[in-house]
């Protein structure tokens, strides 16, 4: 009974860091950001995953993995937001390796995946399959969907919106195959929270 208690309260806690931590930096980022329109547009995909956490948490106790898994997007995408990707002082990773453009936006891309972990979460807790490598496979297969969708997403900006807001936010620094490079980053994100979820899950499953 102590040890349950325990646990609600310390999945209470970092459910209050998580949204507490992101209102602060939404709100520290939102303070004179280089592009208005590139911020607004690079927000509003975050308010919808705000919005999804706080309602799928209403029968749904994420873990404090899973919250901080989730909180590597919102806190890269909202830094990004502020300066645009291209632009995010991102120098010392550039130089150090040679690199020829700011790969900040593919360590982005790449947190993207994390949200595969919290998706194999509900799926094992809610037993809503029955086959161990769809609860492994659904997860990947469900970000490289979202990922797929955000390049039509920023593709669809880039036409429509203003031009250079619409270059800002598609972010590809000349990179022709920017969208298939962002996919992947994405897929190999969800990889590793996959192999992550696989190892918590089996360490938990060798205590019990």
């Amino acid at each position: 009974m102590k040890g349950r208690l325990f646990s609600y309260y310390v999945v209470m806690l970092a459910s209050r860091i998580f949204f507490g931590a992101y209102a602060l930096l939404f709100v520290v980022c939102g303070i004179a950001p280089l592009d208005r329109a590139v911020w607004w547009a690079e927000n509003l995909p975050m308010f919808l995953i705000i919005a999804s956490v706080a309602w799928i948490g209403r029968s749904h106790a994420f873990t404090t993995m899973s919250y901080t898994m989730m909180f590597f997007l919102l806190a890269l995408h909202t830094i990004g937001g502020h300066y645009t990707f291209a632009e995010v002082p991102f120098d010392w990773v550039t130089d150090t390796f040679g690199f020829d453009r700011n790969h900040y936006d593919r360590i982005a891309h790449f947190s993207v995946g994390f949200y595969a972990f919290p998706i194999a979460e509900i799926l094992h807790r809610k037993k809503m399959v029955n086959r161990y490598w769809i609860l492994y496979a659904f997860p990947i297969f469900s970000i490289v969907t979202v990922a797929g969708a955000y390049e039509v997403f920023e593709w669809q900006y880039a036409i429509l919106g203003d031009p250079d807001a619409g270059i800002a936010v598609l972010g590809s620094q000349g990179d022709i195959w920017d969208a298939q490079k962002d996919i992947l980053a994405d897929t190999l994100g969800a990889c590793f929270a996959m192999l992550t979820f696989a190892w918590i899950h089996r360490r938990t499953a060798t205590s019990c």
